[in-house]
């Protein structure tokens, strides 16, 4: 299995401009993200990710913020999923019927990611909704944790049929926080212990099954002093010694506003491998990218991170997975969830 490197950075259209080609050849560049702006249908999805996977003879990880609701970055051609509060809505009125729904839409998501090319995408939320949060609200599955838990444990089950990872996020929990960290560094002034009875728990249950984490920037001041993505406490302490979480963990993206007091770009990237961080993400900034790459160096990364960035390249799609898939839509097309629409 190669080695992945630690750095993954976004590309501007529908197609490889000449100026990103340098950049993704950087040999600290992993991964790549891709976002609305780089879709127009399947086809041009899928030969983008072939031009990009081209550049190199070393592999990049291509990933996507695909959750289902308003956070779908693929929709002409692609069926348009539930809001995860849907699922939570459901398990409300049916938990077995929200159970199997959930495995449904995991599948349906892989499945259609996989077609294009794609290894994974950053799903699922593990947030618990509070009524606090604009940036989570329904993107969070449930305000209970054991049902958070159980039914981001059956769309991990229907990703991992379709071959892909899931990866976990934003860990130990956004949803409390009124703040929008793409725009300001919001604060959870709440403790440990109550911290670990709620918003912990999805990630503690699934932290075997998970194949990467993402942290929060988020503060939380009585148990660190530094955001969740810049802390040894929360991704060394906590995610490795206490749960055993042995997957990747991820920056969220470090030209976020909830990032800024770290420093420059490098020096949050150094302060993120340092805190725990496997693979870093810049995005929406070529310039921010250039900056981390230029002053990154030979910046330390945690001992194993190559074999776990490694573990997230999507699995060969199996033979019999387009019909799982269709049976799949079928099934949820009867369910009728809002917001659900399956793709021809």
């Amino acid at each position: 299995m190669t080695a992945i490197a630690p750095v993954m950075l976004d590309v501007a259209g529908l197609a490889l401009a000449a100026d990103e080609l340098p950049r993704l050849r950087d040999p600290r560049v992993g991964g790549v993200i891709l976002f609305a702006r780089n879709y127009a249908e399947p086809a041009q999805l899928t030969a983008l990710v072939a031009q990009i996977r081209a550049v190199r003879p070393t592999p990049l990880l291509v990933a996507v913020d695909h959750e289902g609701g308003r956070v779908q970055r693929f929709r002409a051609g692609f069926s348009a999923l539930p809001a995860p509060a849907c699922l939570g809505q459901l398990h409300a009125r049916d938990p077995a019927a929200a159970v199997l729904a959930a495995r449904d839409v995991g599948l349906v998501l892989a499945c259609e990611l996989r077609r294009c090319g794609l290894d994974f995408s950053f799903a699922p939320v593990l947030d618990l909704d509070h009524g606090r949060s604009s940036v989570i609200g329904s993107r969070a599955l449930a305000a209970q944790p054991a049902v958070v838990a159980e039914l981001a444990g059956s769309l991990l089950d229907g990703m991992a049929q379709a071959g892909c990872a899931g990866i976990g996020k934003h860990f130990p929990g956004h949803g409390y926080v009124t703040a929008d960290s793409h725009a300001e560094l919001p604060t959870d002034e709440r403790d440990f212990a109550t911290l670990a009875a709620a918003d912990l728990l999805p990630f503690t249950r699934l932290a075997a099954r998970l194949g990467g984490i993402m942290p929060a920037h988020v503060r939380y001041p009585a148990c660190a002093p530094e955001p969740a993505g810049f802390s040894r406490f929360w991704l060394r302490e906590v995610l490795r010694e206490r749960l055993g979480f042995d997957g990747a963990i991820f920056s969220d993206d470090l030209s976020m506003a909830g990032a800024a007091q770290a420093g420059g770009p490098a020096v949050r990237a150094r302060a993120a491998f340092a805190a725990g961080c496997d693979m870093v993400m810049l995005c929406n900034d070529p310039q921010a990218a250039d900056a981390l790459l230029d002053g990154l160096g030979d910046a330390p990364v945690p001992a194993g991170s190559p074999r776990r960035l490694a573990a997230l390249q999507a699995r060969p799609m199996a033979a019999d997975l387009p019909l799982a898939c269709v049976a799949a839509k079928q099934r949820l097309d009867r369910l009728g969830l809002e917001g659900w629409s399956a793709a021809p």
